[in-house]
């Protein structure tokens, strides 16, 4: 779980920084082309590839429109706008699997994790009684010690499933501001393209 949780911070966090810097090269940049090269050193960033998508798209449709040549009706071009919301949706739902991969097994742990650890207690304790019946004697020495060994795997399942739980919280609401950002973008990119293109 140490190990999830640590490649899981590392990996929102480079998406987050990454989609900082593309949104501020995004506003300052005055040609589409230009932020594409940005976006393309950003492989990180789900905003940029969320760009990447629509404007390979956006390529698409102008290239069509061109060989419609001036003939194409107010239709196609609405057809066209759609392409690309169709295109930055199918890739912000990619890049939300991405930022949500292994969440799940966080929550696996966080929720399992107690309950095999009360198992185990169960168990040690359940043994610990039968040594003490054979032993014939139920004295403080000999219920201590095995009940403190049946212990401790509840105290070790605790220690991984706080940290799971913990983490699991934390990332999943970076993630969920990420997918915000990812939906704010969307409609910023579909305005421009709008006032621009079509």
């Amino acid at each position: 779980a140490l190990f999830v949780i640590f490649y899981k911070l590392v990996a929102i966090s480079q998406a987050q920084s990454q989609s900082i810097t593309f949104l501020d090269r995004f506003w300052e940049s005055k040609r589409l082309d230009d932020i594409f090269r940005v976006a393309e050193t950003l492989k990180y960033s789900p905003l940029a590839a969320m760009f990447r998508a629509g404007y390979i798209e956006l390529s698409k449709v102008k290239k069509g429109q061109v060989q419609q040549s001036e003939s194409g009706t107010m239709h196609d071009k609405m057809d066209g706008l759609e392409n690309i919301e169709r295109a930055l949706a199918r890739a912000k739902v990619s890049e939300t699997t991405k930022l949500e991969n292994l969440l799940p097994f966080l929550a696996t742990v966080g929720s399992a994790a107690p309950f095999v650890g009360l198992f185990g207690t169960v168990w040690g304790i359940m043994e610990a009684f039968t040594k003490i019946q054979a032993a014939g004697k139920a004295d403080l020495a000999s219920v201590a010690g095995p009940i403190g060994e049946a212990l401790i795997a509840t105290a070790a399942s605790l220690a991984a499933a706080i940290p799971a739980v913990v983490a699991y919280n934390y990332f999943n609401r970076r993630v969920k501001v990420l997918g915000a950002e990812m939906q704010t973008f969307a409609s910023d990119y579909l305005n421009i393209v709008k006032r621009h293109f079509f």
